[in-house]
């Protein structure tokens, strides 16, 4: 029997907002998903401010430089809130 060596890479690949939950795709393949009430400054945010992140934090953060929202992966997996 042979093991192989799980690739976890937790960086960010996509993130989607919808008018209700927050979706981050990950490279290694997971998806993490939160209701969107999670995160008062996203939810009060306009669909355009939602549509423009960067990932940053060298691939393990989101920023959304039109309502200066910043969330990481580690967060994200770890189940944390937003502060707004």
């Amino acid at each position: 029997m042979s093991i192989s060596a799980i690739n976890h890479d937790a960086r960010i690949d996509d993130v989607m907002v919808t008018c209700d939950r927050l979706e981050v795709q990950l490279r290694d393949g997971r998806r993490v998903s939160a209701p969107l009430e999670w995160f008062p400054l996203l939810l009060s945010a306009t669909e355009a401010d939602r549509a423009v992140w960067e990932i940053c934090a060298g691939g393990y953060g989101i920023h959304w430089p039109g309502i200066d929202e910043d969330l990481s992966v580690a967060g994200l997996l770890a189940g944390a809130r937003g502060q707004g």
